[in-house]
């Protein structure tokens, strides 16, 4: 049975959409511990991600993802408190910044490593938008301290895969797993 190497519970849901047989472990690997090239950076963490649960249960499928915010060649993390989400939603305010998830699947058989990158223009957001988004906590545990699927009037436009920028590409993971 496949595993999904994740605690997110985003991607557990966005991989309904293609299947309905998987289980949840999640890895334990902290994030903070490596540092790896802004471009490399979703793309290795998945990949340790993976290879650490595979130690685990060796004769399983395993699928692990990691998704980013870049903005200016920099990382835009999960904000750390109300007041660095606000920051983060100002920052992005009337930009176009990178949405990067990589991906590692893991069989007997295979490894497939693959990255998916969605450009992602926000609005100009006005300070009571921000203020009330981030009252509701909907900035909380999302890189770059948004979510797509909020129906807030974030996003001017989006080109790439939309289910990227939730966290999970599915499109893509569909045709290679």
């Amino acid at each position: 049975m496949l595993i999904l190497a994740s605690s997110s519970p985003r991607r557990k849901e966005l991989l309904k959409k293609i299947t309905k047989s998987f289980v949840i472990v999640e890895p334990k690997v902290n994030e903070r511990d490596y540092q790896f090239d802004v471009f490399c950076y979703a793309l290795e963490l998945s990949r340790l991600k993976a290879y650490e649960v595979s130690s685990r249960y060796p004769n399983e499928p395993i699928l692990a993802c990691d998704t980013i915010v870049v903005l200016n060649n920099e990382i835009i993390n999960k904000p750390k408190d109300d007041k660095d989400a606000k920051r983060i939603l100002r920052l992005l305010s009337n930009k176009t910044h990178l949405v990067i998830s990589g991906y590692t699947y893991i069989n007997k058989e295979k490894e497939v490593n693959r990255q998916v990158v969605t450009r992602v223009t926000f609005n100009k957001l006005t300070e009571s938008l921000i203020n009330e988004y981030v009252s509701k906590g909907l900035a909380n545990g999302k890189a770059g301290a948004y979510g797509i699927q909020d129906n807030y009037d974030l996003v001017k436009s989006i080109d790439g895969s939309y289910f990227n920028v939730m966290g999970l590409p599915i499109e893509d993971i569909k045709k290679h797993i």
